[in-house]
């Protein structure tokens, strides 16, 4: 297979010299764990204080990993990225909330969303996290097999009727739905969930896309029944494969309550989880579509040599790779440069708001080893090709 991701010509060609810089000064402060705790610390006071730190934030990291403050903010992004055959997907990345107001507020968020892309090729997802339309303590009710109170359960159908038009309307409007994965002591409320809009909605193609977050050992077991399900019941299935997002949350809840962590007990055995599954569906394409969420080189290769031995073309619909907005932009526009069908996921949404999303970001890139180092050296060796 053709190593593609050394080429940083290509990768960073959008980049002009100052956001270059700036790209390279933001991952070198990143790359020092002390400086991201205080620097979280920091920006954490500053926004509950009210002090007036907005333009910086949005000077340096926000317009690094975030596309804009509204969908229309963030179209120059949307078409600069699309010159270069690299599609996006909105993520409108403000935390959820626990009353009613804000669930039907981010609804009609991503409805709006949704009306705003359907003419747009070059944004051909949308998507949403569950507890973005209901409340983390129901969903964890339902998954650990409780029964609802009656008023739960009046609410419990609201959560369903807000999924339910969403997807309808990404049904209607022939717009793929990405609906995110959360932790596990949830995300089997949300499995059922989705797998019944899927039964609901994915009758002809793949339009609504469940989350599997490898690093958990059960996950694979999980999508082989789902399939066995989908044969039966005459629906396709669609999926986005990641590797997950909440370890050290999971580990520490099945330590402080005495339960086996449903974490891979390596990262090795969580990269073959994770490989494995993207084989499984490439197998049964017919059945499985996938959005393969990874910032791996290995697994990003993994994939492109199964297609080629399955003689899957490039830009077969069916498969999706998918980065973030502002990190592997060498995997990203490399991939597109060869005809892959690729897709960065670009949160927005107001500064203070999306500020839990960016300290995430930063805590991510300090954790995972190797992730940081190799951006940097990327962004130097491109520095230092500018300068020839």
């Amino acid at each position: 297979m053709k190593r593609i991701f050394e080429d940083t010509a290509t990768a960073f060609a959008l980049k002009t010299d100052s956001e270059l810089e700036r790209a390279y000064f933001l991952f070198r402060m990143i790359a020092n764990e002390p400086l991201v705790r205080i620097g979280t610390a920091m920006t954490n006071f500053a926004i509950k204080a009210h002090l007036p730190v907005e333009g910086l934030i949005r000077a340096t990291v926000f317009d690094h990993f975030c596309g804009g403050v509204n969908e229309k903010d963030c179209m120059p992004v949307v078409d600069r990225m699309y010159t270069k055959n690299v599609c996006s997907v909105l993520d409108y990345s403000v935390e959820g909330k626990d009353t009613e107001d804000p669930f039907d507020d981010a609804m009609a968020m991503i409805l709006k969303v949704l009306d705003f892309v359907k003419e747009k090729d070059a944004i051909p997802f949308a998507v949403f996290k569950p507890t973005g339309y209901g409340r983390f303590a129901l969903f964890q009710k339902l998954s650990e097999g409780k029964s609802l109170t009656q008023k739960e359960e009046e609410e419990w159908q609201r959560v369903v009727a807000r999924f339910d038009k969403t997807c309808k309307k990404a049904h209607d409007l022939d717009v793929s739905l990405l609906i995110d994965a959360e932790e596990s002591w949830m995300q089997n409320a949300a499995d059922q969930l989705v797998e019944e809009m899927m039964r609901k909605y994915n009758k002809k193609k793949a339009i609504i896309f469940n989350t599997l977050q490898m690093y958990r050992w059960d996950r694979l077991d999980y999508l082989k029944k789902l399939q066995q399900r989908a044969n039966q019941d005459d629906f396709k299935i669609g999926m986005k494969v990641v590797r997950g997002a909440y370890m050290e949350k999971e580990n520490d809840r099945a330590e402080e309550k005495g339960y086996k962590s449903p974490i891979c007990s390596s990262k090795q055995e969580t990269d073959e989880n994770f490989d494995n599954a993207v084989a499984y569906i490439i197998n049964h394409l017919d059945t499985v579509s996938i959005f393969s969420g990874t910032h791996n080189e290995d697994s990003s290769y993994g994939l492109m040599e199964l297609m080629a031995a399955k003689k899957i073309a490039n830009n077969d619909n069916r498969v999706w790779f998918g980065q973030l907005y502002g990190m592997s932009d060498h995997i990203s526009f490399n991939l597109a440069n060869e005809g892959y069908n690729v897709a960065k996921y670009l949160p927005f949404g107001p500064v203070r708001d999306v500020m839990p999303y960016l300290i995430r970001r930063a805590e991510e890139n300090t954790s995972v080893a190797g992730q940081t180092t190799r951006e940097l050296s990327l962004l130097k060796k491109e520095r230092q090709r500018r300068k020839i």
